[in-house]
Formats: C-alpha cells, structure tokens, sequence
C-alpha cells in the first residue's frame, strides 16, 4: 500500500547490531537432515531465542522502496529467526508446468529481474548471516517465507500442517522449523471474508480446524507466530463497536456469529480460544501486556485516508506452549499511531518474542 511516512535517506547509516555472543559456526546440514549425529547424548546445540514476525504485504516492493528502514529495524533487534508473511512472489516453474513452491520464478525476464532484487537485498547486511526457506503459491499472492540465521540450523523444515507430506500447504501459507526444543510455526491464515456465498467462511472454518487437530498433536513445545487474521478479543481492536457492527456494501451474513469485520466475527474468535485452551497455548503479547495500548497495542492499521483511519487491529502474533510461558522476556509490537510509523511500507508492523536461556537439564548422578 500507498507509504504515508517519510522514507529513510538513503545514506543514513544503519543501526549498530548488537555483538554476537560467540563466531557463527560454519553451516550445517540440509534442512531435513538431523543435527549432531555423533554428538554425546547430553549436548544440546544452542537455539534460536530472539524471533520476528512480519507481514510485508509484498516483500518485493518493501525491498525496493523501505528496506533500509527495515534493514535498521533487524540490525537493532538482532533477531535469530524472521517470519514473514505475504511475501506475494511466484513459485518456479513456466505456464502451464508444475510449481516448485520452494524456489521463485526466474523463466521470464521480469521474473528474473524481480529474483536479482531479492537475492541482492538478502545477500547482504544485516541478511548475509541468514538462510531463508520460501513456501510461494503459483501467483503473486500470499506465500511465507522463514529467514533463520545460519548458525542455527534446524533439524527439519516442512511446508504443511500434515508435517509428513512433501506437499506445500495451498497459497505458501505454511513453514514449520523443527529444533532440538522446539517446533516454530509461521502461518498466513485465510482471511474470513465478508459473504457465506464466496466460500470464504468455509476456507476459514477449514483451516481454523485444522489448525486445532494441529496443536493438539504436536509432540514438542511451539511457537507459532504470523498474521493469524484474527482479533481475539474486544481488546485486540481499537474500535469494539465500529468493527462489530462493520458490513461490506450492506450485507449481512445469515447466522450473527458470522457479522462484523472479517478477523472480528463472533465465530472467528470462538474457535481461535478454543484453539488457545485445547492446545494448551498462551498469547505472548497478552500474557506480558494486560492493558490497552491505543499508541502502539496494535499490528494492523486501516488506510490513513478514509472510514478505516485510526482503526487498527491486532492480528500478528506469538503464540507459545505453556511449557514455554515461564521463559517470555519480551513480546513487543514496533509500529505506533495511525500514520504506520515502524510499518516500512506495509500495512502490518513487525512483532518481536524473545525467550530467555533454555535451563540445562542436571547432569545424570554416577551410580558409583
């Protein structure tokens, strides 16, 4: 969208980075592959901490008009993990041909040409410490993309809530990074939509469905961050009633659980608690901030120009096992006031969760 702020200069210097604890090791194995074989049982390689999640709203056209503002923003936050979400950038393959989800079209001129920006604007600072994973649907819209420093490397990364599929889920909207400790998902979520008769209600249902057998099954303590398109409660938004009594051209869905903003329905909300409760997951954000915050409470802000100027909603989150809560230093939200300050471009700003140190399990006591 349209940028009402001004953009960075373009000699501005960045950010000084925070100091690296110790040298990045060389990197490891593929992704897929295990870490540490041959390793003592005991060792437990170091992990991720520090994580970012953002909804670009089109990564390529952040990276060609604010991504020295966004390159300050990770050099000052020094995260060890990136999510975003609406990359909006092609999977591989010519017309016709079958897609690779993990790769971006290069087989037309433009194509190539919009791959160069890329590869450029993630192959140096802060991004030349970093190996990005891309989950891309066939056209120019959605996708995810995890961005994970080097020195990190996971033990397997998968593309579909399933997790033994080879399959990506449909539109990128998936990335699941497995580490010794944890599981990190990053999710695009469907929007609800505004009419039953469009099938987006279904779609949503669909997915907050599968989304609940999902963290029921998991086997290791998650983090799940995104743009999750929900506000889960009157909290979440900045205006209750303006979003609750909100229509499309005057239409009004049949059932009154399905009314008001798209994020915002009655039944999008049930069903995102009850993914909360039977999952045994806590809101980040909310757990370390319980009051509203109408400066900067808010990851989503309506266009500047119109009905939907000031209105903003809180809809990117980090969702963490309760196994994990104990261990939140901090869950912060970088944009602030109606004018999308801290949004570099896009109409979501970033989230940030950082953990503390994982606690060293006892070493074992000699039976001797």
């Amino acid at each position: 969208m349209k940028r009402f702020f001004q953009p960075v200069p373009k000699d501005g210097s960045p950010a000084k980075k925070r100091p690296a604890a110790a040298p990045a090791p060389a990197p490891g194995p593929a992704a897929g592959a295990a870490v540490g074989e041959g390793d003592s049982p005991s060792r437990r390689e170091e992990q991720p901490r520090r994580f970012v999640t953002w909804n670009a709203n089109s990564l390529l056209l952040r990276m060609k008009s604010d991504w020295p503002a966004f390159c300050q923003f990770v050099s000052r936050v020094d995260p060890d993990v990136i999510c975003i979400q609406e990359v909006r950038m092609p999977a591989a393959g010519s017309k016709g041909a079958p897609k690779n989800p993990s790769q971006l079209k290069d087989d037309t001129s433009s194509s190539r040409d919009e791959k160069q920006v890329v590869l450029r604007a993630l192959s140096t600072p802060p991004f030349k410490d970093y190996r990005v994973w891309w989950s891309l649907s066939d056209s120019k819209y959605a996708g995810t993309a995890m961005i994970i420093k080097k020195k990190f490397e996971p033990k397997k990364v998968s593309f579909n809530l399933d997790r033994t599929s080879s399959k990506h889920e449909t539109d990128g909207r998936v990335i699941i990074a497995e580490f010794d400790s944890f599981l990190l998902l990053n999710t695009y979520a469907p929007n609800n939509g505004w009419k039953e008769e469009e099938n987006s209600f279904q779609r949503r249902r669909k997915w907050d469905k599968r989304m609940l057998e999902f963290v029921q099954q998991v086997d290791k303590p998650l983090i799940w961050c995104g743009d999750l398109n929900v506000s889960h409660e009157e909290i979440d938004v900045s205006h209750p009633d303006f979003f609750s009594s909100a229509k499309l051209n005057g239409y009004i869905p049949p059932s009154k659980e399905d009314c008001g903003q798209p994020g915002f329905t009655p039944s999008e909300r049930r069903r995102f608690g009850n993914i909360l409760s039977q999952g045994k997951l806590v809101d980040a954000y909310r757990y370390l901030h319980k009051e509203k915050d109408m400066d900067c409470g808010f990851s989503w802000s309506g266009h500047p120009i119109g009905k939907y100027r000031g209105k903003r909603m809180r809809i990117d989150y980090f969702i963490v096992s309760e196994k994990l809560k104990d261990r939140i230093v901090s869950c912060e939200i970088h944009g602030r006031g109606i004018e999308l300050e801290g949004f570099y471009g896009s109409d979501h700003c970033p989230v940030s969760l950082e953990l503390s140190e994982e606690a060293e399990a006892p070493e074992p006591k000699s039976s001797n």
